[in-house]
């Protein structure tokens, strides 16, 4: 095991990262998205980003869009693999394009569930793309269920209480929760599969809104701006 150091908060530490990542030379099978905040104040990242918008959803788009080490690492019988964790909360919420940072706005929740939406359609828009371009790459999308984590450090006591009380009978363990990121990374079973939304190691159906293909797009070139990248083809993984 080898320790590199990435904020995704911040797009000056992810870059430095991917600069570190390629010097080492290495192929890159497997990437798991799976860094994140939730129910956070209204407050920035460094880089003027609504935080849940900039840490949960960008910081992963622009990791990626800069591991082009994994296009070269996937072969015709073995892809790489991509995979990212959204929620069950991206079932309740809605991408407002014409203002993804919630300036209009805040709400700790409405915010997460944007920022878990926009993994889910990334996902999508992602794995239409690796395909039209012959990628031996796949991209799934996870949701772990409910874990026991620090994660929920933000809540109101009230919730931190309950769930103090309750964890040990509705919550995941850690490991529990990983359960399915590791089936999408390892299993067998989902060599050359992609676009899946995965769930208790089994492939399931995603908010309607997750497969408007338009939202996709307009998502996806709206994501390079906010980055600063192209979104000519011949940028597209």
């Amino acid at each position: 095991v080898e320790f590199f150091y990435c904020d995704l908060a911040s797009m000056k530490s992810i870059r430095q990262f991917v600069q570190q990542f390629r010097a080492k030379n290495c192929p890159l099978h497997v990437l798991v998205n799976n860094a994140g905040v939730m129910l956070v104040p209204e407050r920035k990242t460094e880089d003027g980003f609504e935080e849940h918008f900039g840490l949960n959803y960008l910081g992963h788009f622009l990791l990626f869009f800069l591991l082009d080490t994994l296009k070269q690492s996937g072969t015709h019988s073995h892809s790489a693999r991509i995979i990212t964790v959204s929620s069950a909360t991206h079932y309740v919420g809605k991408l407002h394009l014409n203002d993804l940072q919630s300036r209009c706005s805040y709400s700790p929740h409405g915010a997460y569930a944007q920022s878990k939406l926009a993994l889910v359609l990334f996902t999508y828009r992602l794995q239409h793309l690796l395909t039209a371009n012959g990628s031996h790459v796949t991209a799934n999308v996870v949701d772990p269920g409910v874990v026991n984590t620090e994660l929920y450090k933000h809540v109101f006591w009230v919730v931190k209480l309950v769930k103090w009380m309750t964890a040990w009978l509705f919550f995941k363990t850690p490991e529990e929760g990983a359960s399915t990121s590791i089936y999408a990374a390892v299993s067998p079973e989902m060599e050359g599969a992609g676009g899946c939304y995965l769930y208790n190691e089994e492939r399931t159906k995603s908010a309607d809104v997750a497969y408007d293909e338009e939202l996709q797009r307009r998502l996806w070139t709206e994501s390079c701006k906010m980055v600063g990248i192209s979104d000519e083809p011949s940028r597209v993984p």
